[in-house]
């Protein structure tokens, strides 16, 4: 079992419900392949850094899973053939990376929620802290 971690826009004239439909459908995909879905974050309505298809902002979503390789050429597919989705990154995660985004996820749960500059200097401390332990 493999961690992996995918990112995906949504083009930016969907409604809510829209938005969240097609992430359940992708959703439902992993867990349709016996993926376990460990985290999933919606990054919201972001600016792209180029336009993409005459769009220049999007609906940014991220899902952490575990799962076996296979599974990911299973999403891939499913991404192409979904016209709401117009870009996608699906990559496994190594050691490191699988740490840094469990801590990652115990920090943000644990109250640092509101403030993103509290955040960040956090998050930096805690990579900092995984390459000291090597």
């Amino acid at each position: 079992m493999n961690n992996y971690e995918t990112v995906f826009i949504l083009t930016p004239v969907l409604s809510d419900a829209q938005m969240k439909e097609a992430v359940e459908k992708i959703k439902n995909v992993l867990k349709s392949q016996k993926a376990e879905i460990v985290n999933e974050e919606n990054w919201g309505l972001r600016k792209l850094a180029y336009p993409i298809n005459k769009k220049s902002t999007g609906f940014y979503q991220l899902i952490e899973f575990t799962g076996d390789p296979s599974i990911v050429d299973v999403l891939e597919t499913q991404f192409r053939r979904d016209e709401r989705i117009i870009r996608f990154l699906t990559f496994r995660q190594d050691k490191f990376a699988a740490e840094y985004a469990m801590k990652r996820r115990n920090l943000k749960s644990g109250g640092v929620k509101d403030d993103p500059k509290v955040l960040k200097i956090k998050d930096y401390k805690i990579a900092e802290e995984i390459f000291k332990e090597e």
